[in-house]
């Protein structure tokens, strides 16, 4: 019987990465290449770029090898512009952990020390939160519930990011470009399914995401991964409106499937009078002790 392998991760990761490379963007001379069919690049175009032959780069596309070696990845990678993210993703799929060695993911703790670092920020009226794997939010401190929503005060198995982006209609209002941080935490779920494979509450929460939102499964399709590490994420907040913020992501040195997240304000702009302003609120509201967001509010 004949066994259908172009459904491997590594099959359409190579599928989605070529077709979304433009001839121009790998560098090719288009007025040479005639009509084309496809916007994307040809199986043989990609071969010639990364010096491999048609017929193995096929194989490797269709799932009927998995031999492909470090250097022919990283060729494979340069030809088709991947950043440090898809390349790293691209050699985790090419190169899964034998089955015998893989493990089910243990439960994820957060460090004392980082708690403290959390509350440090809190005073430096900084917002942080630690994503673990599946984007599961570990733990925050009190200004960035009360930026974002309070995930702590939610039962366990909502207290994830991903949910909230999609599935959360206040996500929509907060986020003021939802499209961009909704395509990037679909491509991060996307890394992790390359890293944890096997984990089955990855699995199902994939599988909610997409019964439950057709952006979801949209974004997913694209099959993209995508990490962070700095950047900046806008805001519309319902008490003191728009605020943009830079991030830094750093990773804990006792776990590196957590993610710290800081969020920072330019010195003197209105989004730090406006931390500031909220920063206020927060801490009047810790004092009378008033829910940090619908979510704490509908807890008690």
């Amino acid at each position: 019987m004949h066994r259908d392998h172009t459904s491997t991760p590594l099959a359409e990761f190579l599928r989605s990465a070529r077709a979304r490379l433009s001839p121009h963007e790998a560098g090719l001379d288009e007025p040479i290449l005639g009509r084309r069919r496809v916007s994307g690049l040809r199986r043989e175009e990609l071969a010639q770029l990364a010096g491999v032959s048609v017929d193995y780069y096929t194989r490797l596309e269709q799932g009927r090898s998995r031999s492909a070696s470090p250097e022919v990845l990283d060729a494979l990678a340069t030809a088709l512009r991947l950043d440090d993210a898809e390349r790293e993703h691209l050699h985790t799929v090419a190169r899964p952990m034998p089955a015998q060695r893989r493990r089910r993911p243990r439960p994820q703790r957060v460090h004392p020390a980082t708690w403290r670092l959390l509350d440090i920020l809190e005073t430096a009226h900084r917002p942080a939160f630690v994503l673990g794997r599946r984007l599961d939010v570990l733990a925050h401190n009190r200004l960035a519930g009360r930026l974002i929503t309070d995930f702590l005060a939610q039962p366990a198995a909502e207290r994830n990011l991903a949910r909230f982006v999609f599935l959360d209609p206040h996500a929509r209002e907060l986020y003021r470009n939802w499209t961009a941080v909704a395509t990037d935490t679909a491509d991060m779920l996307r890394r992790d399914t390359g890293r944890h494979p096997d984990d089955p509450a990855l699995s199902a929460l994939i599988g909610d995401l997409s019964i439950h939102s057709e952006e979801f499964r949209r974004y997913w399709s694209a099959n993209k991964v995508h990490q962070r590490t700095t950047g900046s994420k806008d805001y519309h907040h319902p008490l003191v409106g728009d605020l943009t913020f830079t991030y830094q992501a750093l990773t804990p040195a006792d776990d590196p499937d957590q993610t710290l997240i800081i969020y920072d304000t330019e010195p003197g702009s209105p989004s730090e009078n406006s931390l500031h302003l909220l920063a206020q609120w927060n801490e009047r509201a810790a004092d009378h002790r008033i829910p940090a967001n619908r979510a704490e509010a509908r807890s008690r």
